[in-house]
This record gives C-alpha cells, sequence and structure tokens, in this order.
C-alpha cells in the first residue's frame, strides 16, 4: 500500500503529551482516517497501549450509547493505565462535544485523537463545548509539496525546492497535474484518468449525500448543488450576494446559508476585504476559493483539463491561496483581499497585526519587475515593508517608496517564510 506523508503529522506528535484532546477536522476523503492510523503504529512501536474505535462500524458504535459504556470498554482495556484512545467519524454521535467533555472531565489516563469529516456538529459546537480542553488541527487534500513529495517517492524531500528550481520543466508538469486534478489522495493514488473521474465522483457525491443532506438537513440539495457549481467558475472572484441569489433563484438568506454550510463543511472559503477606508474601499463583498482545486474542476466540468483553459489564471490564485492557508493556519494572521471603489485590485493581503503584506499572483513567466498597478496603490496608500509578486519564472527584486517587492517564482514561494 502507497503511503502518502503528511505535514500535520509531525505537528501532531508532540500534541500527543498534552492532556487535552486532539481534534482533527476536515472534508470527507482528505486522509483523516489513515493519519490517525499513522500516529497510532508510531506509539505501537513506541510500546504504547492504544485503541481505535469508528463510530462508522456498528461493533464500535455500541460503546457510545452512553459516557458509562464507552469508560467502561476502556477500562477493561487498560484498567488504570496511560493509553490512547482514537475515535474516528465522531461528527456521527449526536451532541459529541457534551460527551467528549463529560469523559475529559472524569480525568481518567486516557489521551484521545479524535477526527470527523466536516458537518457544523463537529466545527461549531464541539469546539464550544471543549473550549480549553481541545488541540485543534483541520486537514485538507494534500497540499502542492506534499503531492510533488509523494510524486517523486520523498527523493528530494528535504530539498524540495532546490529540486523544483532545478528540474525546471518537471516542475511545471506537476504543477499543470495537480491543477488538473487536485491533492484528495484516492485521486492523487489512481493512475488513469477514467479512475481519477471515478473516485472525485463518489468523493463529492458522498459530500452532498451525507454530509449536506443528511448532517445539514439542507431541504433543496439540488439548490445546494447549483449553487457549489456556480462558484466553481467564480473561484478567485468577487460575489455578489444579491446577482448569486437571483441567478440560481433562491432566496438571500437561503444563500448566505448555503454558502455557510460550505464554508463550514471545508468546501469553500470565504476571504474578506481589507480596509481602513469604507468610503473609497470595498467593504463587504467576499471573494471564494476552493479547498481543492481538483474538486472544484470536477463541479465546473473541466476536471483534467482546466490548466489548459482561459481561466487557468483563477485556477492558479485558488492554488496560491491554499498555500496562504497552509503558510498562517498555526498563527493568528488574516487573508483579506483588497480593493477600491474605482477597481484597483491586490489579490491577498496578509494581517499580521501591525504589518500588512500585500501579494498579488500572476501565472505567468514573467520576463521583467513591472509592478501591477494596483499593487503600486496599495503600496502607496498602506507602505508595507514588503510585497510579493508570485509568477512561473521571474525572480527580482525592486523598491517602490521603501516597499521591497519580491518578484518570486512559485515554487521557491512554497518555502518562503512570510
Amino acid at each position: 500500500m502507497d503511503i502518502i506523508k503528511r505535514n500535520l503529522f509531525e505537528k501532531i506528535i508532540p500534541a500527543l503529551s498534552s492532556k487535552e484532546i486532539i481534534l482533527i477536522a476536515g472534508p470527507r476523503q482528505c486522509g483523516k482516517t489513515t493519519l490517525m492510523k499513522l500516529i497510532q503504529a508510531r506509539l505501537k512501536k513506541e510500546n504504547k497501549k492504544t485503541i481505535f474505535l469508528n463510530l462508522d462500524y456498528e461493533e464500535d458504535k455500541k460503546y457510545f450509547d452512553s459516557q458509562k459504556k464507552l469508560v467502561d470498554k476502556l477500562k477493561l482495556e487498560f484498567g488504570g493505565e496511560k493509553a490512547f484512545v482514537f475515535i474516528d467519524e465522531i461528527q456521527r454521535k449526536e451532541n459529541a462535544g457534551l460527551f467528549l467533555k463529560g469523559i475529559y472531565d472524569l480525568d481518567l489516563p486516557y489521551k484521545f485523537i479524535v477526527s470527523g469529516s466536516g458537518s457544523l456538529e463537529l466545527k461549531e459546537k464541539i469546539h464550544e463545548s471543549l473550549a480549553g480542553r481541545k488541540i485543534f488541527f483541520e486537514m485538507f487534500p494534500l497540499s502542492f509539496d506534499e503531492f510533488v513529495n509523494f510524486r517523486t517517492g520523498y527523493a528530494y524531500e528535504k530539498k524540495l525546492s532546490v529540486f523544483l528550481e532545478t528540474e525546471k520543466q518537471a516542475a511545471l508538469d506537476f504543477l499543470r497535474e495537480y491543477m488538473n486534478f487536485g491533492g484528495y489522495p484516492k485521486c492523487v493514488l489512481s493512475e488513469k484518468e477514467s479512475e481519477k473521474k471515478l473516485q472525485i465522483d463518489e468523493i463529492y457525491k458522498s459530500y452532498v449525500e451525507k454530509d449536506i443532506s443528511y448532517w445539514l438537513k439542507v431541504d433543496k440539495v439540488y439548490a445546494f448543488r447549483d449553487l457549489i457549481k456556480h462558484l466553481s467558475f467564480h473561484a478567485g472572484k468577487i460575489m455578489n450576494y444579491s446577482e448569486t441569489a437571483s441567478a440560481l433563484n433562491i432566496s438571500l438568506p437561503t444563500l448566505k446559508n448555503y454558502v455557510y454550510y460550505a464554508e463550514k463543511t471545508f468546501i469553500i472559503s470565504e476571504i474578506r476585504p481589507y480596509f481602513k477606508n469604507p468610503l473609497k474601499e470595498l467593504v463587504k463583498a467576499p471573494a471564494i476559493y476552493f479547498g481543492d482545486t481538483g474538486l472544484k474542476n470536477y463541479v465546473s466540468g473541466s476536471y483534467g483539463s482546466a490548466a489548459d483553459s482561459p481561466g487557468n489564471g483563477f485556477l492558479f490564485q485558488n492554488l496560491v491561496f491554499n498555500v496562504l492557508r497552509q503558510k498562517t493556519a498555526f498563527t493568528p494572521y488574516r487573508i483579506n483581499y483588497w480593493r477600491t471603489k474605482d477597481g484597483a485590485e491586490v489579490d491577498f493581503i496578509l494581517d499580521k497585526n501591525s504589518e500588512l503584506v500585500p501579494v498579488e499572483v500572476k501565472y505567468s513567466r514573467l520576463k521583467e519587475s513591472k509592478t501591477p498597478g494596483s499593487l503600486v496603490s496599495f503600496i502607496k496608500r498602506y507602505a508595507p515593508a514588503r510585497a510579493y509578486v508570485v509568477n512561473l519564472s521571474l525572480e527580482q527584486k525592486v523598491k517602490i517608496n521603501g516597499t521591497e517587492v519580491f518578484f518570486i517564482p512559485f515554487f521557491k514561494f512554497l518555502s518562503e517564510e512570510i
């Protein structure tokens, strides 16, 4: 069996020594169960006691009828010894947050590692119930660096940026493949395009039928599907709620609810505009990005060919957003965009408390360091210390009004500390 290494693994390992519940949340089929199995295998090698329970299995579900039944099971297996308890698909348990809180507060010698797909119960209620009692990790499909490391057999794991810089054509080929098919593990592991399509079809149908239709009780599943399809054609663009509701023939409150559902189930992310002067800058409309480019392409009908389509610039922009999300995952930093009422726009603004870092994205092999006019406008207005223009080839630094503007190839941007 091919094992895909995940960056989250090394971030979770140190948290195993803490008392708090480890909560891993993410979209269906992104690799949570495999990650937990790998963590369990590591603990077993260290001769630690473990148990793995999955609420998708009838045999395991009986232990979750009550807190007492689960505690009795754990005491039967481990007595009063320290042990690690893995619970998968926790969203299947009604009032899961209160259930786990009650057990945690018993102060038992067991460390809980819990995962679940992106339901509102998991994302919202468990979060609230376990305040101060959990360490929360979000997991997504494979990032670009995880994808390339796997595809190269981990031969360049410690020097990936050097490999991508040296093997430029291979890097572009990997980029095109990743932009087309995304990072869901089952799709990455499938060799034929026909197999990849079958996998992404099953992932999307399972998401709609289970997370949306069942867990979120969306009454008009077809309307939700229409929304996701609509958003797939507008990824990276600013969404007008009123126009979108009218186009889909649904009410504005329903649209906002469905967008909320889509975000809380990890399918999309909304980013909001950055502004200090609401009289001159656009202030309300969000921009939408997908958590996985392959799923976005599948929904829009361009799975396997999107990187060669006219909209590939926005697809690349979506990919850069996911890189930024990964870079800011364990920080208080926010990702915004900037747009003025006269149309000047910068793709991303990293709001790092007292520091702003604008990032503009160009899906082209730039030959000269010509700073985009909108970025110049932002620099003149806010005077950031640095700015980035992410592109496919050019690496150069220029200075504008005291701001250092870094033209940086995407492959180098992956390892850039921002």
